[in-house]
């Protein structure tokens, strides 16, 4: 209520003479990536980021995950509409720590995240918000196509699907919204970063597999912690070392230990993206085919779903 209760048509905050000269032309920018999402990528033609809320804060929600100490699934939350998902959100910051704090004293290894954009996937009519205003162009743009992708698909569930497909939605969408208003400069920076994010994805990868395998190992609490520590070092080191070539030492996500439920976020967003770059690749970039075969998709039951998912992956594994 206190999101939707902020709100501002953006139309008339432009018109405004009291509005600061960054934030207009940041939402000039909303509207024609909005504009864009709608002709270019069919999105959802609908009241959705056409107004402009101001929570006088950092974040708009946080999200709490956790997992056991020697397991890699994510404690699951299950709610009206959205179905089950891998972590809770709080619209307060320390209500979210308080429930870290009691999942912690239960022995789960925990996170706490802001996390900047939110959406109702379209129950309601969301609006940007000040705390997207503070990315650059390219984020903030890319954060729109995510968020009205749920929009098209979202499945009870099913967080890695969705997130996924949305994910796989936002980089076709900052592709083609490049193509079309990019500067000669704009590409090569965008790919230039994804590249750094994937390499940052396949080193959290390696490591989340060696812990698969050490907590699959029968051996005793202590001797699985120390390999546990031994493992997460790597990864610290390893992350920080690719972060400082790329000019980014001081990221904030090595800014506090890392444990098993750090590791979530990554992977639930990343996982199937290669299966859906790959669907739509079969669509020959027809974002129409795209679309209805994600559906189709959608609609098997979780096993058949994940097995042409998979499939779909391997193709790409293979070099098909």
């Amino acid at each position: 209520m206190e999101v939707l209760s902020k709100r501002e048509q953006i139309d008339e905050i432009l018109a405004s003479p009291d509005t600061p000269e960054e934030l207009s032309r940041k939402l000039e920018l909303v509207q024609e990536a909005r504009q864009f999402s709608i002709a270019e990528l069919g999105l959802p033609d609908n009241k959705s980021y056409r107004t402009y809320a101001d929570l006088e804060r950092d974040y708009v929600v946080w999200n709490v995950f956790a997992a056991p100490e020697f397991s890699l699934d994510a404690r699951r939350w299950c709610y009206p509409i959205v179905g089950c998902v891998s972590y809770r959100g709080y619209f307060s910051e320390d209500a979210a720590r308080k429930q870290a704090e009691k999942l912690s004293n239960k022995g789960f290894d925990v996170a706490v995240g802001g996390v900047p954009a939110y959406s109702t996937l379209g129950k309601f009519s969301d609006p940007v918000l000040n705390t997207m205003m503070r990315w650059d162009d390219l984020h903030l743009v890319s954060t729109l196509f995510h968020e009205l992708a749920h929009q098209v698909l979202y499945i009870k569930d099913d967080t890695a699907f969705n997130e996924s497909f949305a994910t796989a939605v936002e980089e076709i969408g900052i592709e083609r919204w490049l193509a079309t208003n990019g500067n000669d400069h704009d590409m090569p920076r965008y790919h230039e970063r994804k590249e750094l994010h994937r390499t940052f994805i396949d080193l959290v990868s390696e490591a989340r597999r060696d812990l698969r395998d050490y907590y699959n190992r029968e051996i005793g609490a202590e001797e699985m912690r120390r390999l546990k520590a031994q493992r997460l070092e790597k990864l610290s080191a390893d992350v920080g070392a690719v972060l400082k070539a790329a000019g980014q030492a001081d990221n904030h996500w090595l800014s506090n230990e890392l444990n098993n439920a750090r590791l979530l976020p990554m992977t639930l967003y990343e996982e199937r993206v290669p299966a859906f770059r790959k669907l739509y690749a079969d669509c020959d970039a027809d974002l129409e085919c795209f679309y209805r075969q994600a559906v189709t998709i959608s609609e098997l039951d979780e096993t058949e779903r994940n097995t042409r998912l998979d499939a779909l992956s391997q193709t790409i594994s293979n070099g098909s």
